[in-house]
């Protein structure tokens, strides 16, 4: 039936990762056959052919991980990424035919956790799917990772990811918004190159531009700077970024009696 969502498609029992994953691509030779390899490495597997027939799949169903295709008739992938991040928090891997970069910087920027370019090796993407879910996994943390961090006035909630301005409002942010802050907020005051912050954001050694990099830091900017002369992050020419304020971090309890 067209428009309908494709069948899921699970695997019982080979393998032992178990994962839940959602393939995204409205190229049928390429999906199925990469359903069955999935599902042979013991991977449950669920099917779209477009970004529409996935937003129904995730009525009914909860990934733990989503392979898109960022090329596809009807919405495309970079705006089905945007809502996956930013409403499921579900970590996506971008699926991309094209030779540009673009696609794929604009991808990471809004908080997709990796991308392959086809034609690509099943398993290297195996890896790379695996790579992606144990970053995703979150253990029982130690109270003291799961402070808050507090820098004039502001608050940033890790187990939320929740960030508020001095004035209680919740500000908006993106996954990947929140991973570069955090990563500033774990090094104050230290200088911090394009390439460690690409490390430590996307957490893979990436192979993209500086302007990945530059993009996020400026919508971050927007978000926590009044205008004018950046005051909290600054730009360290040749070297990369500062976060030059002060931050203190507080335990769950004593953060909310501050």
């Amino acid at each position: 039936m067209p428009g309908a969502p494709v069948s899921p498609q699970g695997s019982t029992g080979q393998g032992t990762t178990g994962a839940r994953v959602l393939i995204v691509d409205d190229e049928p030779d390429l999906r199925e056959p990469l359903a069955d390899y999935l599902s042979g490495q013991g991977f449950a597997v669920l099917q779209a052919q477009s970004a529409a027939d996935a937003r129904s799949v995730l009525l009914q169903e909860k990934p733990d991980i989503v392979l898109l295709d960022i090329m596809m008739p009807g919405e495309d992938g970079l705006s089905l990424c945007r809502h996956l991040v930013e409403t499921k928090s579900l970590p996506v891997i971008l699926l991309t035919a094209r030779g540009e970069a673009t696609d794929r910087i604009i991808g990471l920027e809004i908080g997709a956790d990796d991308y392959v370019t086809k034609p690509f090796e099943p398993r290297e993407l195996v890896a790379r799917i695996r790579s992606v879910l144990r970053r995703a996994a979150r253990p029982a943390a130690a109270p003291e990772e799961d402070a808050w961090y507090e820098f004039e006035g502001w608050r940033l909630d890790p187990l939320k990811h929740q960030l508020t301005d001095p004035e209680g409002a919740i500000i908006a942010i993106s996954s990947a918004e929140f991973r570069l802050l955090k990563a500033f907020l774990d090094h104050p005051r230290q200088v911090l190159d394009r390439d460690r912050l690409l490390d430590m954001v996307q957490g893979r050694e990436a192979h993209l531009f500086d302007r990945a990099v530059d993009n996020q830091v400026s919508r971050l900017r927007r978000k926590i700077e009044n205008g004018g002369e950046p005051r909290l992050i600054q730009t360290v020419w040749g070297g990369g970024y500062r976060f030059a304020a002060d931050v203190q971090r507080f335990l769950p309890d004593s953060a909310r009696n501050a």
